[in-house]
């Protein structure tokens, strides 16, 4: 059996008057994150994982963020285009796990309903995907509140 193993990392600053998107689900908070699309850190980076364990480029080479299509795109639906290609290769998620780095919001009460979301979105089962989050310890812009960062490391099988 073939494997291929993909890392993905995403950050983006926080802004005012935006929701504050993880995983497909909006999680209440005083700011949200800036970006072209909808800015969802975590599902950017489980995109770039899955892009990067094939060779596929990054996300900005399959969704330039100055190109009018994407702005504020669900990053959903952007996850489950590139998971299309990497089904087109003949592969599937073994599983995928991921950190979400921020201060605030706590993000333990949504997991849940972000596994869920994530798990619905690329067609697999909940047991295959981890979301954990962590702090900074009040270093660097993270721990500074400044914005929220994320890490994802997936393993795909070949089918």
């Amino acid at each position: 059996m073939s494997f291929r193993i993909g890392l993905g990392y995403d950050v983006h600053p926080f802004i005012e008057n935006r929701p504050l998107i993880l995983g497909g689900i909006s999680i209440p908070h005083k700011v949200g994150l800036l970006g072209h699309s909808d800015a969802d850190v975590l599902s950017h980076a489980i995109t770039d994982a899955l892009l990067g364990a094939l060779a596929l480029g990054d996300i900005g080479t399959h969704f330039p963020d100055d190109d009018p299509l994407y702005k504020n795109a669900d990053s959903l639906i952007l996850l489950k285009k590139c998971y299309s290609l990497v089904e087109n290769e003949g592969y599937t998620i073994n599983n995928i796990d991921t950190t979400v780095v921020a201060e605030q919001p706590k993000l333990k009460p949504f997991i849940p309903s972000i596994i869920k979301s994530i798990a619905e979105t690329l067609n697999c089962q909940i047991s295959q995907i981890s979301v954990k989050a962590t702090t900074s310890e009040k270093m660097g812009f993270l721990g500074r509140e400044e914005g929220m960062a994320a890490h994802a490391v997936v393993l795909l099988s070949k089918k």
